[in-house]
């Protein structure tokens, strides 16, 4: 087909965002992806606890979590925002669903990684998904993942430890890719040496029970965000919400 001026288009800047929160556990992602307005939740481990959310029954397979999605699709519902918790918790469903799909007993039995081949394939699925919840119902996406520290070779560097998302490499790239902000939380954090004779000292890390959003990737962590936010934020909705909406200019906070 021949592409004239006539197929263009005018992108839609007003789009909800798609947010991508991990941390350590109990840090607290949970609790501020509930305070999303109107919330619901697609719980795929038992995370939840005591909050007062209105969550879907907890998924048991990846049939589950498209059927949850597509309800959302298909029916009328006055829900604004989406929220998946966990990512490292739904991974393994992807994978109980390639084995199904491909009849083998175990991801192992796929020869040379095809397996996971086949799982970003699912990934890319339950991506399309996301978007059509964005796109068509106009919800806020938050997809809700643990911390794992591994190690990062850098081009330009000697190989160093950082946090990163707790999935397979593959898929947590294509995630990334996907958010418009990869949110890093966790507490503040700093270190102190002490000597302890001998001419010797020891590190250790101190800090306090504040919480914090971290925005911008740095050696110690994956991050990144669309929305020009400043490199770190209190943990709190309604900071974030206000940033992310535009009505704190980021031009007034230093990071």
């Amino acid at each position: 087909m021949a592409i004239s001026l006539a197929t263009l288009q005018r992108h839609q800047a007003n789009l909800p965002p798609r947010i991508l929160l991990y941390g350590g556990a109990g840090v607290g992602k949970t609790t501020l992806a509930s305070c999303a307005p109107a919330a619901v939740f697609l719980p795929t481990e038992d995370g939840i606890g005591k909050l007062d959310v209105i969550a879907f029954p907890q998924a048991k397979s990846y049939a589950d979590v498209l059927g949850a999605m597509d309800a959302l699709l298909n029916e009328t519902h006055a829900f604004e925002s989406f929220v998946i918790d966990s990512l490292d918790w739904l991974e393994p469903l992807i994978w109980a669903e390639v084995c199904i799909r491909q009849k083998v007993n175990s991801m192992e039995d796929l020869n040379y990684g095809k397996g996971y081949a086949f799982a970003i394939d699912l990934w890319r699925e339950y991506i399309g998904r996301l978007n059509r919840l964005r796109t068509e119902k106009g919800m806020l996406v938050i997809q809700i993942a643990h911390a794992v520290v591994r190690r990062f070779d850098s081009p330009e560097h000697e190989p160093y430890d950082r946090y990163d998302i707790k999935l397979h490499q593959k898929a947590a790239a294509l995630l990334v890719e996907h958010s418009d902000c990869v949110l890093f939380c966790n507490y503040r954090v700093s270190t102190t040496k002490t000597d302890v004779g001998f001419n010797k000292k020891v590190t250790r890390a101190v800090g306090d029970c504040t919480r914090l959003i971290f925005t911008s990737e740095r050696p110690a962590f994956l991050a990144k965000n669309r929305y020009n936010l400043p490199g770190e934020l209190p943990m709190e909705w309604p900071t974030l919400e206000a940033y992310l909406a535009g009505t704190i200019p980021t031009n007034t906070v230093s990071a």
